[in-house]
């Protein structure tokens, strides 16, 4: 298991992980707002949350997401396979900080435990599965690409 240094290796890895990072979280977001839109209900339907559970579940799944991704994408040759650790990190940290979340806002534990299982077993767990797949994929073939920047031909050696 080599790591990449500066400059080695097929991509640079922050780039990749900052870009799909930001592809995560607007994937999410997006996925939950057209899923409620569709549904015609809250995301998160139990009554007297307030407004910040489902928000800081979002921040800890992009959390868990940056890192089990980052522990992938910094490999010399990543995997693929490592979609499915990146996918089920950030599945869970969605539910379980939005259920703390919950019982920090209601002091209820059954609040909180219908919560985190709302939020993993109904559509809102899905879409966030998914959008997790989708961008840890594309970080891994980011990195894994043998790409280099586009070149004007009289920018290339004469040498060839």
């Amino acid at each position: 298991m080599t790591v990449q240094g500066e400059g080695s290796g097929p991509g640079a890895w922050p780039l990749a992980l900052v870009l799909t990072g930001v592809g995560y979280l607007a994937l999410v977001i997006a996925g939950l707002g057209i899923g409620s839109l569709n549904a015609d209900a809250d995301v998160i339907a139990v009554p007297g949350l307030g407004p910040l559970p489902g928000p800081l579940a979002v921040v800890g799944s992009g959390v868990a997401y940056a890192l089990v991704a980052w522990h992938a994408v910094r490999l010399a040759r990543p995997r693929f396979t490592a979609v499915i650790g990146v996918t089920i990190a950030s599945y869970l940290a969605y539910g379980i900080v939005g259920g703390v979340a919950a019982l920090f806002a209601t002091g209820s534990l059954g609040s909180a435990t219908t919560v985190a299982i709302e939020l993993l077993l109904r559509w809102p767990g899905l879409v966030v599965a998914a959008s997790a797949a989708i961008a840890s994929w594309c970080a891994i073939a980011l990195v894994r690409t043998r790409a280099t920047q586009p070149r004007w031909p009289w920018e290339r050696d004469d040498e060839e």
